[in-house]
């Protein structure tokens, strides 16, 4: 019995000391204990890297629009969207926008 409850503690401290070593905050106490907490951790995606996404994405659309043309590039989407529900989706997604038009104008004398 008294080797589980040991076991028990052993798992308790390890998955503390995983947490502390990411990171902790202390505080005292009214009676005057200080109390150490691992720190809670922050949300994996931050604003930063939502934006370079939508960056490279805008970048991306652009590119298509140049490399192919703009009226071979809206049959294409046109074509997507007369597709299944997932393929709908795609189309509403990659449907031109004036920020990629802008920036296949600007790619495109770099491209020919």
């Amino acid at each position: 019995m008294s080797h589980v409850q040991f076991d028990q503690r052993l798992r308790r401290l390890s998955r503390k000391h995983r947490a502390m070593s990411r990171g902790y905050t202390t505080r005292m106490r009214p009676d005057g204990l200080i109390e150490t907490k691992p720190r809670r951790s922050r949300p994996g995606i931050s604003t930063k890297s939502v934006i370079l996404f939508l960056g490279a994405f805008f970048l991306f659309k652009g590119f298509l629009i140049a490399s192919i043309g703009a009226e071979s590039y809206d049959e294409r989407v046109a074509r997507l969207a007369a597709g299944t529900l997932p393929e709908q989706a795609g189309a509403f997604v990659m449907q031109a926008d004036p920020l990629a038009e802008m920036i296949s104008l600007k790619i495109g004398p770099v491209l020919r």
